[in-house]
């Protein structure tokens, strides 16, 4: 055989290197192989980026700015016009009005994202970078306010049955995509030094209490643990019926603190870890 008539596909279907085999890699007895690789990629990254500590900021995908709520509120009134009796046209013109009424929680995560990014990523030096799950939402917010100042942040996506793209705000080279959940998980609580959360839904409420019950447990660092907007989760979590029929310590209560505004959040996580005044934002 000359040179010129080499083949050029494997004669063989298995006639590949181990690591470019996708479909052998794919396969479920390598799934311990997919974890280790999950879990050591975006922690080669984050370091050689010089993440030396992230701030977890968790919230619903609905949780839009004003202008998108606004419209599609007026999408929703616009199909309900059309028929008027329809009990799923009225129920999608609340439901869009309630969204509406939380737009404000999409300003605040990105204000406070704003605040810790700029008072954080100080020559080189990459503390407290902001790090979501990476889609839409109060996670685009959070991303789109460390954009802002131009710093840093990470995104966390996660593969799912529906489509799903990370949103626009991630920092490029901190784009990561995950398979695996709980892979996923450990990497929002490896670098972290404090959990925001705004108001969402199942899976807000799934990465709050996974935070809470690892700190209960002592199995993670002591971290603040801040829950945005009081009468929201006050209406949602009868946290103190847990504490009163015995379920929970009443000490596990002090597992979690409040804000209202972007400052005060950060104010509490300044307080945490005595900060110094220089990284504190005063009104």
């Amino acid at each position: 055989m000359t040179l010129t008539n080499l083949p050029t596909e494997p004669p063989h279907p298995h006639y590949l290197l181990a690591e470019d085999d996708s479909a052998f890699l794919k396969r479920p007895e390598l799934r311990p192989v997919r974890f280790q690789l999950e879990l050591l990629k975006p922690e080669m990254i984050l370091e050689e980026q010089g993440i030396a500590s992230t701030l977890v900021v968790f919230g619903g995908t609905s949780i839009v700015e004003r202008s998108v709520a606004e419209e599609r509120v007026a999408a929703a009134r616009q199909t309900l016009a059309q028929d008027p009796t329809s009990t799923v046209n009225q129920r999608a013109v609340a439901r869009a009005e309630r969204i509406l009424a939380k737009s404000h929680f999409y300003d605040a995560a990105r204000e406070f994202s704003r605040i810790v990014s700029s008072s954080c990523q100080i020559g080189g030096r990459c503390d407290f970078a902001v790090v979501t799950g990476g889609g839409p939402g109060i996670m685009e917010a959070a991303n789109r306010g460390a954009h802002d100042v131009g710093g840093k942040s990470i995104g966390l996506n996660i593969t799912l049955p529906e489509e799903q793209f990370p949103n626009p705000y991630i920092t490029p080279d901190l784009c990561f995509q995950f398979r695996y959940f709980a892979i996923r998980k450990m990497h929002f609580l490896m670098r972290a030094r404090g959990l925001v959360v705004f108001p969402g839904g199942f899976g807000t409420l799934d990465e709050l209490f996974e935070v809470l019950t690892l700190r209960q447990v002592g199995r993670m660092q002591p971290i603040p643990v801040i829950l945005y907007g009081k009468a929201f989760w006050d209406e949602l979590i009868d946290f103190q019926f847990l504490a009163d029929e015995g379920t929970i310590r009443d000490e596990h209560l002090s597992l979690m603190t409040y804000a209202e505004t972007p400052h005060e959040a950060w104010e509490q996580i300044c307080k945490f870890y005595g900060l110094p005044d220089e990284r504190r934002v005063h009104d």
